[in-house]
């Protein structure tokens, strides 16, 4: 008799390696300028990687669609847009009609369901994930119906640069696609720049003109944005200067002021959706009421939304009283930089926060994965990144780590692909 197989089960109780390098090496290497990229990120970015995979169930799945849904019919109401960019500085409230590329909607999975602890613009590593997804193999034959590709999973290429284009129309209508840029501070030196890479031949492959470029390197003049002696008709963002306000970054701004470049992510996007602060309106159910949200939105957005509030000196007390319970990150921060957990605290760094600009949430704990290092089974801890156009999600990837936060100096961590264990899924779970 076969036993059932869960999300849960696979990640609790299969350690195995699915992984396979040499097909990871043709998905990196599927251009002749990008021949050695395999072993360059070997040798720098050891743990980018993690050779195993996350599963998930259809109702985890559902429950991060729910939430996002809800979101974007809260960011819309114009209630909210008015509570949220009276905060952020002037270049918010530009609206050229760009969505926003790359919105990343990261999750801890647990009992309650799907928790969304944060929301990025310019999320990483979507085309780097997509190129892992396809790199992976079956450990066993009872496995093999997890790892059959979607087909959306092979046409990923194509829906990012869909996505690209329907950017470019929604500023400059039918236009033919003008040169893009692929934007930020000493790009080579960035943790993510072989995905730079990967998208600088993406853009080629759909015909597109497309460059890796230093912010600095940008030049505002003639009423146009140029880079290296060449117009620039849109810029993909990967800068976290998320309100340009960088004098390195003065040439990006001036352009996106003047509406004279395409400039994907944004500030608005940013604003709306990725500052903390909003996280504390998202789970505040007096707040959500007062902007008009319905019940049923309410209600999910209760039960997916850890509660978050700002930390302000009248709190503090009871903030630190509470401080094992919660996590502390900065509003506008990104990734998990200056980021604490309440229990790690000292009173140095608590002061700090009390000075900052700072957003305490409900610890929601994330869930683990088992996974073989060096011969040893290691539980990891995971997070699950959705990536977002328009409200529609495009790709699930994970990241495991160990430590406080995510992080890619985990032996064994690193990216990960996200698998939907369908709902007749049946066989066995055990180490290899």
């Amino acid at each position: 008799m076969q036993t059932p197989v869960t999300a849960q089960s696979l990640n609790r109780g299969c350690g195995c390696r699915t992984l396979d390098p040499e097909r990871l090496r043709r998905q990196l290497e599927v251009d002749p300028s990008l021949v050695g990229l395999y072993e360059e990120i070997a040798r720098s970015r050891p743990n980018l990687f993690s050779a195993t995979t996350v599963f998930i169930s259809p109702e985890q799945y559902q429950g991060m669609t729910d939430i996002i849904a809800a979101i974007e019919r809260v960011v819309a109401l114009p209630e909210y847009q008015a509570a949220t960019l009276v905060c952020a500085p002037a270049i918010a409230s530009l609206d050229h009609g760009p969505q926003g590329a790359f919105m990343g909607f990261d999750f801890h999975l647990g009992a309650r369901g799907p928790q969304l602890i944060e929301i990025n613009t310019n999320a990483g590593g979507a085309l780097l994930n997509a190129v892992l997804a396809r790199a992976q193999q079956a450990c066993c034959r009872e496995m093999e119906w997890a790892f059959r590709p979607p087909t959306e999973l092979m046409q990923l290429e194509q829906s990012f640069f869909t996505m690209f284009v329907e950017e470019w129309h929604r500023q400059r209508g039918d236009t033919p696609l003008g040169r893009i840029v692929i934007v930020d501070d000493d790009p080579a030196s960035q943790y993510l720049y072989p995905e730079f890479q990967l998208f600088e031949r993406l853009f080629a492959r759909f015909d597109a003109v497309a460059v890796i470029g230093d912010a600095g390197e940008l030049e505002w003049r003639e009423g146009r944005l140029w880079h290296a002696g060449q117009i620039v008709g849109m810029v993909y963002n990967r800068l976290t200067d998320f309100y340009l306000q960088d004098p390195l970054h003065a040439a990006l701004r001036q352009a996106y002021e003047a509406g004279a470049v395409v400039l994907t992510p944004h500030p608005r996007a940013h604003a709306l959706y990725a500052d903390k602060c909003n996280l504390a309106i998202l789970s505040d159910d007096h707040a959500l009421t007062r902007l008009g949200v319905p019940l049923a939105l309410r209600k999910t957005l209760l039960a997916g939304v850890p509660h978050t509030e700002q930390v302000v000196p009248e709190r503090a007390d009871q903030l630190w009283a509470q401080r094992r319970k919660l996590f502390f990150k900065p509003a506008s921060g990104y990734g998990s930089k200056a980021a604490y957990r309440g229990d790690k605290l000292t009173q140095r760094v608590w002061q700090e926060i009390l000075t900052g600009d700072y957003v305490a949430q409900t610890i929601a704990p994330p869930s683990e994965r088992l996974t073989q290092v060096d011969g040893t089974a290691v539980d990891l801890k995971l997070d699950v990144r959705a990536y977002v156009y328009g409200g529609n999600i495009q790709l699930v990837a994970a990241r495991l780590y160990s430590g406080q936060t995510t992080n890619f100096r985990t032996p064994g961590g690193g990216f990960a692909p996200v698998f939907v264990v369908p709902m007749n899924a049946a066989g066995q779970v055990g180490d290899e």
